[in-house]
């Protein structure tokens, strides 16, 4: 099927909740030359005919949005409220602005009460000056859409916190699920995986940790998925770009951040 020219995914940001480089690291990959090095905390763009859909407002939105042209958005949608997620939130602000109603905001009940208590300023109905974030809260109980754009919740395991990741399907094209932050993908999930053309996943680093996907894991999900095409995301600097990407099967890459893929 030739991709359609209107669907497409841009990483945002590619990094983990620190970012490369870290602050004060001077290791190969944190000094390195290599612009795929450089990897902004972890946020993604869907566009889908006339829609603009905003994957997690992290403390990066501001450059993201600056680098890649970003003017409007119709929506965004949460996968989880750690920090490095949602603390970018005041800059959905400048997106107001050019918005006639309020920014429709999706997430879990659990993530969306914490939004509401972290910004609550923002869903105040005191918010009535300009120039504010205007939020509309959408809490996510299921599938849902925009236009022809069907986006699927897919709830996975990640530390304590109820988190999801997204499949995104629209007509004529390929459908592609975004899991950045992810330990264990359940049954249920998988099943809903199931037949995915693409699958952008949760790499943190090739030793074990707790709450994230090691390289193998990662690799053992993408091969359960039945993908024909994966990309990892949500890098730590144990990985060098060229390095990784040479050793990674032919379908497997290594996501960086102004990649778009079309679909």
């Amino acid at each position: 099927m030739p991709p359609v020219t209107d669907f497409s995914l841009t990483f945002l940001g590619t990094g983990t909740s620190v970012g490369v480089p870290v602050i004060g690291c001077t290791c190969p990959v944190c000094i390195s030359p290599d612009p795929r090095n450089r990897r902004l905390r972890a946020s993604a763009l869907v566009r889908a005919g006339n829609v603009t859909i905003l994957i997690d407002s992290g403390p990066d939105l501001r450059a993201q949005a600056l680098r890649d042209g970003l003017r409007e958005l119709d929506a965004v949608i949460y996968t989880h409220a750690h920090m490095d997620h949602v603390v970018g939130f005041d800059e959905l602000r400048a997106f107001c602005w050019r918005k006639d109603g309020p920014l429709p905001l999706h997430a879990t009940p659990e993530c969306m009460a914490k939004l509401q208590t972290m910004f609550s300023w923002a869903f105040s109905a005191d918010n009535i000056g300009a120039g504010y974030v205007k939020p509309l809260a959408r809490p996510i109980k299921g599938p849902f859409f925009y236009g022809d754009l069907k986006i699927t919740p897919l709830p996975v395991v990640h530390a304590a916190l109820e988190t999801i990741g997204f499949l995104f399907e629209y007509p004529h094209a390929r459908s592609i699920a975004y899991l950045p932050d992810v330990k264990r993908i359940p049954d249920e999930t998988f099943r809903l995986l199931r037949g995915v053309d693409v699958l952008a996943v949760d790499a943190l680093r090739p030793d074990p940790h707790p709450t994230h996907f090691s390289l193998h894991e990662a690799l053992e999900a993408i091969q359960q998925s039945g993908a024909n095409e994966a990309w990892l995301t949500h890098l730590g600097h144990e990985n060098d770009h060229s390095a990784l990407e040479a050793a990674l099967p032919a379908h497997v890459h290594v996501a960086w951040d102004g990649l778009q893929i079309t679909l």
